[in-house]
Formats: structure tokens, sequence, C-alpha cells
């Protein structure tokens, strides 16, 4: 019984995470200027592989196959933050953004 349960939540994860995967590529495809785009390939990216781990944990439910899972949530939980910090920064340093659609520019001084 609880296998059945498990497997279910985790078809219905995997879809799910599949859907924001979806989603998060149309926005890079649509969004118009780098900061949108940087948005959309980071945060529900990010969101969509972790469901998509979860539900994979839910099916497998393995110890290796855990342990595996386990490492690649990690590793992208680590890189995506530094990959948005470096798209932004390079993104502000060639002058790549519109700086009228900024709340705070904290480095206009520097």
């Amino acid at each position: 019984m609880t296998g059945t349960i498990a497997d279910w939540l985790g078809g219905a994860c995997l879809l799910a995470g599949a859907l924001l995967s979806l989603v998060a590529g149309i926005g890079v495809l649509r969004f118009p200027d780098v900061l949108g785009r940087m948005h959309a390939a980071t945060k529900p990216q990010v969101l969509g592989v972790l469901l998509l781990l979860v539900g994979l944990a839910l099916r497998l439910r393995t110890p290796s196959d855990l342990g595996m899972i386990a490492l690649v949530a990690v590793f992208q939980l680590a890189t995506a933050p530094v990959a948005a910090q470096m798209i932004g920064r390079a993104a502000y340093r060639s002058g790549r953004i519109d700086r009228d659609l900024l709340d705070a520019d904290e480095l206009a001084g520097r």
C-alpha cells in the first residue's frame, strides 16, 4: 500500500517538475532582458529539478540511488545561485541591463 502511494506521489512530483522546467525554459526564451532571463533560468528551473529528484527518489527507493540523487540536489543548489550571480554581474559590468528597471543600484558609484 505505501509503495503504491509513494509511486503516485513520485509520478506527481515528476510531472510537476517537468512542467516547471518547461515553464523555466519558455521563460528564458520569452523574457526580453538579462535579469528576467536570469530569474527564469535559476528559480523555477532549480525547483523543477528538485521536484524531479524527489519524484525519482520516491520511485527508486534504493540506498545507492538515494545517495546519488542527494548529491545531484546538493550540487544543483550550490551551483545555480553562483551561476546567476556571475551572469548578473557580467551583464551589469558590460552594460547589458536597463538601469531604469532597477529599484536600487548599489553599484552605481563604483
